[in-house]
């Protein structure tokens, strides 16, 4: 089955280039030039993935990240933005990207990109680790009879201890997987992230800290 992408991008140049290069690829491409036509698009129909410009006419493209993921967060969505500063990649992950790439960019490498969304298998909507059910299309972390609906990071940064189950994993690990950075030693993002979602998902939160390492969730 060919895969559906929705690409929103104001530049008919680089809208055009892209489509071009993924219809070539096998893919089937929609475009959307404007904020409004982008989430019309990607509420309305059915779509693998979303590659998502953030310079744009009417409702800028966090906006419409925003939007998107509240009602749609199990669509992956790739930002293709000229805006390379770390706050603004750090709030498109926040809002619930997958990935961020920076023009000028490689169409090559951008198609690799795509596969990997596109292609990374799930056995199951539903992982389960430690006491914890992560719900990859709810995007719903449930412990017992609480049940918390995660940012975009939170999702991101507990399913991946959930995935490593019984693993201790770095610091420096979770903020190259799940920010996409280089470790920063003041940094202490991974931090306050993991206390976040400890009080929400309450006192029985199996998420354990490891010494001098980083955090794990025991194995079931």
């Amino acid at each position: 089955m060919r895969r559906r992408i929705l690409v929103v991008e104001d530049e008919r140049r680089i809208l055009d280039f892209l489509t071009r290069g993924l219809t070539a690829d096998g893919m089937v491409v929609d475009g959307a030039q404007t904020g409004p036509d982008a989430v019309e698009h990607a509420l309305r129909r059915q779509y693998d993935l979303v590659l998502l410009d953030l310079v744009l006419p009417q409702l800028n493209g966090l906006a419409v990240l925003e939007r998107v993921q509240r009602q749609k967060p199990e669509l992956p969505v790739i930002v293709v933005s000229a805006r390379g500063d770390v706050a603004t990649k750090l709030k498109a992950f926040e809002l619930g990207a997958r990935d961020y790439v920076e023009k000028p960019f490689s169409l090559d490498e951008l198609l690799a990109r795509i596969k990997v969304h596109l292609f990374r298998p799930l056995a199951s909507n539903v992982v389960r680790a430690g006491g914890l059910e992560i719900d990859y299309t709810t995007r719903e972390a449930r412990l017992g009879s609480t049940r918390v609906l995660l940012s975009g990071r939170e999702f991101r940064l507990l399913g991946y201890l959930v995935e490593y189950a019984g693993e201790a994993v770095s610091r420096e690990r979770l903020l190259s997987e799940v920010w996409g950075y280089g470790f920063d030693p003041g940094s202490n993002v991974v931090d306050v992230c993991i206390r976040r979602i400890r009080r929400r998902l309450g006192p029985g939160a199996p998420i354990e800290t490891v010494r001098s390492v980083g955090y794990r969730i025991a194995a079931d």
